[in-house]
């Protein structure tokens, strides 16, 4: 299941860097995980009050730390798929049991 993900968030994020003459190096994938943290930190900052709302209501505020979030799981699946990173550790890590 994983692994469907991450090949459907490579799809995507190579027609758009494609679209957009963008190089994806090595270090691409890492900046835009930084990149992206920054703005999930920055809707967190506004839905909590630290940080200036700039005309959005908490309804846009709410929607906008879910994409920031969704962009940030993307980045962490490419990340992860260009450095052939196993993602079955997390059951390993996360000790996550089998359900019967």
């Amino acid at each position: 299941m994983l692994r469907r993900l991450a090949d459907q968030f490579e799809a995507a994020s190579s027609a758009h860097v494609a679209e957009s003459g963008i190089e994806r190096d090595a270090d691409w994938f890492l900046l835009k995980l930084q990149e992206e943290m920054g703005e999930l930190t920055q809707a967190w900052n506004r839905l909590t009050g630290r940080g200036r709302a700039k005309g959005r209501s908490p309804e846009d505020i709410r929607r906008e730390l879910a994409d920031e979030t969704a962009d940030l799981l993307g980045h962490l699946m490419l990340f992860a798929r260009r450095n052939d990173i196993d993602l079955a550790a997390i059951e390993r890590k996360w000790r996550f049991q089998p359900s019967w």
